[in-house]
C-alpha cells in the first residue's frame, strides 16, 4: 500500500534529540561544537546528547551558553581513531564516544546518531549496537549527489559492503526510495540500477535479476523503476535513486569528487592566470560564488546508514563547522520525519514480497 511518508501536519513540530559523537573526525571538538551551534541557531527544536571528554567539552560549551542550554554532555574519554581497524573496535569499542552515541539511539534517548569518525568502525559498531533490520542482509551507505538541475540524487551503496546480490540491490532500492521521500520530498522516487550500459542485455546477470525484483515491488513500495543507468547519469535529473554494490559505488563517488576538485582547480587557475582574467573574475564574482556554493561538499555533507534499527548519519572525517552543521541538519530532518520507522515498514514490504516469490517458485 502506497503511503505519503513525507506528509507533516500543522503543530507536529517537537523537541528532537540528536546523539553526537564528539570525539570523531580530524578537525577536533571545536568543529563539532561549531557545527552544533550553527544548527542550534537555525533549529529551535533541536537538542543534543554530546558524547566526549568532559574536560575538553565543558570549557568549549562554556563559550556558547545558548548552545550549552540545549546540550547534555555525557563523559566519554575513550576514542575510536581514524586508524583503528573495525575488527578491533568491535572487540574494544564499548565506552568510546562512538559506541555511546549509538547506544543512546538504541535506548531511545535520541532519534539519530551523528559521527565524523572512522567509517568502517562506525558501520561495524552500528550493526553491533543497533542491529540490522529484519530482512536486510547488507546495510548500505547513501549519499546525495547534485543533479544538473536543482536538487539531488541518492546514491547507494557507497562502501558499507563491497558485495551485493539481486536481493540486496532490491532492498537498496526500497531504502533509497524511502530516503528520497523523507529526506528530499520526492513523492514517487525513480530508481535506476548502475550498469555499464542502459541496454537490457548488458551487465552481470544479478543486475537484470535485481531490475525484475525492483519492478515487482514498485507499486507496493511506491517507487518507479526506470531501468539501467550509467556512470554519466549520476547527476541525471530523470532519476532520483541510483543503486549499486559498495565497491562500484565508492569508486564512482570518489571519481566524481575528484572531477569536481579538478574543475574547481581549473576555474581558479583560469581566473588568476593573467591580470585580465583577474578583472573578469571580479565581474563574475556572483556567478562564481553560486557555483562554489552548489559544488561545495561541506554543504551536502552526510552519508546515511540504511538498514539498521535506528538512523546513523556519517559526516566526512575532515568536516569543519559548516560540514558538521550540514550533517546535523540532515539528521534533524530525518528525525522529524519519523524516517527510521518508515524505513523499517518499507523494508518489511520487500522482505514479504521476496518470501512470497520464493514460496511460489518452490511450488512450481
Amino acid at each position: 500500500m502506497a503511503t505519503n511518508e513525507n506528509r507533516t501536519s500543522p503543530g507536529t513540530e517537537r523537541k528532537t534529540v540528536l546523539s553526537i559523537d564528539g570525539m570523531g573526525g580530524d578537525a577536533g571538538p571545536e568543529a563539532i561544537v561549531g557545527g552544533m551551534e550553527i544548527s542550534a541557531k537555525i533549529n529551535p527544536d533541536i537538542h543534543f546528547l554530546l558524547h566526549g571528554d568532559s574536560n575538553v567539552f565543558t570549557p568549549l560549551l562554556g563559550k556558547h551558553p545558548i548552545l550549552a542550554s540545549r546540550v547534555e554532555l555525557r563523559d566519554a574519554d575513550k576514542v575510536v581513531s581514524m586508524h583503528d581497524k573495525p575488527s578491533a573496535v568491535v572487540r574494544n569499542g564499548k565506552g568510546t564516544s562512538m559506541w555511546n552515541a549509538l547506544q543512546s539511539v538504541k535506548d531511545g534517548e535520541a532519534t539519530v546518531a551523528v559521527s565524523c569518525g572512522n567509517t568502517g568502525a562506525l558501520m561495524a559498531l552500528s550493526m553491533l549496537v543497533l542491529r540490522k533490520l529484519p530482512g536486510v542482509n547488507r546495510p548500505a551507505i547513501a549519499v546525495l549527489w547534485p543533479k544538473t538541475t536543482q536538487g539531488h540524487n541518492v546514491l547507494l551503496d557507497l562502501g558499507a559492503d563491497i558485495k551485493a546480490d539481486a536481493d540486496d540491490l532490491m532492498k537498496y532500492a526500497i531504502m533509497g526510495a524511502s530516503y528520497a521521500r523523507n529526506g528530499l520530498g520526492v513523492q514517487r522516487p525513480r530508481i535506476g540500477v548502475l550498469n555499464i550500459g542502459t541496454e537490457d542485455h548488458k551487465g552481470r546477470p544479478e543486475l537484470a535479476e535485481a531490475g525484475e525484483m525492483i519492478q515487482s515491488v514498485q507499486d507496493l513500495a511506491d517507487l518507479e523503476y526506470i531501468g539501467f543507468v550509467e556512470g554519466s547519469d549520476m547527476s541525471n535529473p530523470d532519476v532520483d535513486v541510483i543503486v549499486t554494490d559498495g565497491f562500484t559505488g565508492n569508486v564512482a563517488l570518489k571519481a566524481g569528487e575528484g572531477t569536481a576538485k579538478l574543475i574547481r582547480g581549473f576555474l581558479k587557475d583560469a581566473f588568476t592566470h593573467t591580470p585580465l582574467a583577474k578583472l573578469a573574475a571580479i565581474f563574475a564574482r556572483a556567478s562564481l560564488r553560486r557555483l562554489s556554493h552548489r559544488i561545495d561538499p561541506r554543504r551536502q555533507n552526510g552519508g546515511v546508514f540504511l538498514g539498521l534499527n535506528g538512523t546513523v548519519v556519517k559526516s566526512h572525517g575532515g568536516a569543519d563547522a559548516t560540514g558538521v552543521s550540514a550533517a546535523i541538519k540532515l539528521a534533524f530532518k530525518l528525525a522529524q520525519s519519523g524516517f527510521s520507522e518508515k524505513l523499517a515498514a518499507r523494508v518489511a514490504i520487500g522482505a514479504s514480497t521476496l518470501q512470497t516469490a520464493e514460496q511460489e517458485s518452490s511450488k512450481a
